[in-house]
Formats: C-alpha cells, structure tokens, sequence
C-alpha cells in the first residue's frame, strides 16, 4: 500500500468517517484478515466505501481495494489518480459489458494477488431508502474463478441519507454496518446469486436501530 494511501485512509477517511456517520459496527470477527477474499454490500452512497474502508484495522487495509466504476473514478487526471494511488480502486470499465471484453479481469487478477475486493452488486447506487435493489451477477463469477476465497455479506444502512445519490454536501447522521458469517461457493451461481441476497436481507432484517432518526 503506497504511502498517501496509508496516510490518507488512516488520518483522514477513518475520523471522518467516525464524524459523519458514528456509525454502530455489529459483527466486526467476520471482516476477513486477508485476501483473497470478496466483501458484498449493498450501495446507496459514495459514504459506503469509505465506511468499510473505515472498518478495516489499520494492518488488513493494504490488502481492501474497491471495485469501482472506471466511467466515474478515473475522469480526469486527478480523480484518476486519486481513485487508483488513495483509494486504491479495481477500475470495472462496465460501459463495455457485452463486448469482447473480460470486464472482471482486473478484479480477477487483484483477487488472485491476494487482495481483499469490495463489491457492489447492485451495480450502482440505489434511492436513500434502504430497499435493496437486482443483485448483478459479476460477484458469482468471481467466486466461480476464485473459489477459495470467502464471501463476506455487508448490510448498510443509513449512508444514503448522509450523502444522498445526487446530493454533493454530506450531513452527519448515524449510519450501521452490520457484517455476517462469510459465505462459500455453492457451485452453481443462480443458487449462489440467491444465497448472497438472503444473507443481505437476513442482515437488514437484523440491523440495530438507527440513532438520530
């Protein structure tokens, strides 16, 4: 991990983080130590990648890299770099799903270097409402690829009110990340698609109240 990375992801992402959303973490042991391994979770703001930065201890962050749309992370030369040498991004350029392309190769390729991936399979960023919308299937193929790595649920709730889709000014209010038991390829993705969404809506269901509703 470069060392604006550790600087910024440390000093400045984790204290801001705490500041905007004091966000309550309910099963913190199931975050994996190290790679490879694939963080699921749902998305409503750009707060939710910050916030499972966030989470991580400072020792297991050199291996968190985010799958993150290329079309918006790497526009210009300084979010580009920003995106890549801070956050420490996998661009998925999904502007060429469809086309004679492995759009999951760079996400592959971090897995099998022994990166721990943050994935959101809804694809984008929902409404504020914490409804969950159509899970995409790029996650089961990773974990077809890469079946020793465990799958660890996420569920989220609140981020969509501190920054809302849209909405370019954050406003502090509590947020929850709850974390489930990581998950194992099933061997048929349609099954593994289905076992994925149960454990993110077990989660929601089990989320601890919002403070500051």
């Amino acid at each position: 991990m470069s060392f604006p990375r550790v600087l910024f992801l440390t000093l400045i992402a984790k204290p801001l983080a705490r500041i905007l959303t004091g966000a309550d973490v309910v099963g913190r042991e199931h975050l994996p130590a190290k790679g490879p391994a694939i963080v699921v979770a749902n998305h409503k703001s750009h707060v939710d990648t910050f916030l499972l930065l966030a989470i991580f201890p400072a020792r297991t962050l050199r291996y968190v890299r985010p799958a993150a749309a290329a079309d918006y992370f790497l526009k210009g030369r300084l979010m580009s770099w920003f995106s890549r040498n801070v956050i420490g991004i996998v661009p998925v350029e999904r502007d060429k799903v469809g086309r004679d392309h492995d759009v999951l190769g760079p996400t592959r390729a971090a897995l099998a270097e022994g990166a721990i991936i943050v994935v959101f399979p809804e694809g984008t960023r929902g409404a504020a409402s914490d409804q969950m919308g159509r899970l995409k299937s790029g996650v089961a193929r990773l974990a077809a690829d890469i079946p020793e790595a465990p799958v660890v649920p996420v569920w989220i709730a609140g981020a969509g009110r501190v920054l809302p889709k849209g909405s370019g000014v954050p406003v502090p209010l509590n947020c929850s990340v709850n974390i489930g038991p990581a998950l194992k390829w099933s061997g048929d993705r349609h099954a593994f698609m289905d076992e994925i969404r149960a454990a993110l809506e077990k989660l929601s269901a089990e989320a601890p109240p919002l403070r500051w509703s």
